[in-house]
């Protein structure tokens, strides 16, 4: 592990709705008080807890030194987004399956004890930035940690997209929908999909159709400092575009999305020597 400076202005972060995130909040938040650290929390959980468990505060503006996010890989998802390569975060899974949250609940303390020691790593995170420009309307911008996903809804048939790679015609899908994915969105909806799981170190974006018509479309992979451009061709059908499952748009005929690489990365701490392929036997089950 390397020597990290003594980290005392904590941010604190917690899944919304969860009673046991909000519970294990205000216990670190004590527990980071009696060792002489400053506790911030987001608007969010300061609205839910008493004021002197911590003050509120604007994350991304409040020049933290580290982030505390206890939920899941989905609170961590929306934090990464929001303070990019702004302070470093610790995710604390507090439910079932992570990928991404770094320490369970029974190892929340020690691992604590050594990150505030500054005994820790750094493991910066591509993102990707997701551009949706309309045929008529107002373009809108989105950053991704995971995914972009175009897909018709419940109701709609099958949709048509064309997809080109750095102004390239690459093929015409015809299917439920497509997946553009970072290396660490690999083991999110890219994996149910049938895509590959990519080492989140790679420098690369994989492609991934949504049971497509035409079963020669298999998931491709391509360098993620190319731009990847789709098209929806179709018209009459339903149709969204969610980043990271958490935001999004409808779409219509005409309209494109570009998902390219971003300057921005997450920083993620990691204060365990647990690997990737760890993690993979972990909590896909692998092996004895």
């Amino acid at each position: 592990m390397n020597d990290h400076p003594v980290l005392r202005r904590i941010g604190l972060v917690a899944k919304r709705g969860s009673r046991e995130a909000l519970a294990t909040t205000r216990e670190v938040a004590e527990w980071l008080g009696r060792r002489g650290c400053e506790v911030f929390l987001d608007g969010a959980t300061a609205a839910e807890l008493p004021p002197q468990v911590g003050a509120a505060a604007d994350l991304p503006a409040a020049n933290l030194d580290l982030v505390i996010v206890l939920g899941g890989d989905g609170t961590l998802l929306s934090v990464a987004r929001l303070m990019g390569d702004g302070a470093p975060l610790l995710g604390v899974n507090l439910g079932r399956l992570g990928f991404l949250t770094e320490v369970g609940r029974t190892e929340l303390y020690p691992s604590l004890v050594e990150v505030l020691a500054g005994r820790f790593e750094i493991e910066e995170r591509g993102m990707a930035d997701v551009d949706f420009r309309p045929a008529a309307g107002e373009p809108r911008s989105f950053r991704a940690l995971n995914d972009a996903v175009i897909a018709k809804s419940a109701v709609a048939r099958i949709i048509e997209l064309s997809l080109s790679v750095d102004g390239r015609p690459v093929t015409r899908y015809r299917a439920d929908g497509l997946i553009v994915s970072t290396p660490t969105g690999s083991t999110a909806y890219n994996l149910s999909a049938g895509g590959p799981i990519l080492h989140p170190a790679l420098g690369v974006t994989v492609i991934a159709p949504i049971c497509p018509h035409t079963l020669t479309l298999r998931p491709i992979v391509v360098p993620d400092t190319a731009e990847v451009e789709a098209v929806l061709e179709s018209a009459q059908e339903l149709v969204h575009l969610t980043v990271d499952g958490q935001e999004w748009t409808d779409l219509a005929v005409g309209d494109r999305v570009r998902y390219r690489r971003s300057s921005v990365t997450a920083r993620l701490v990691r204060a365990s020597e647990r690997t990737f392929w760890e993690t993979l036997r972990g909590k896909l089950g692998w092996g004895g």
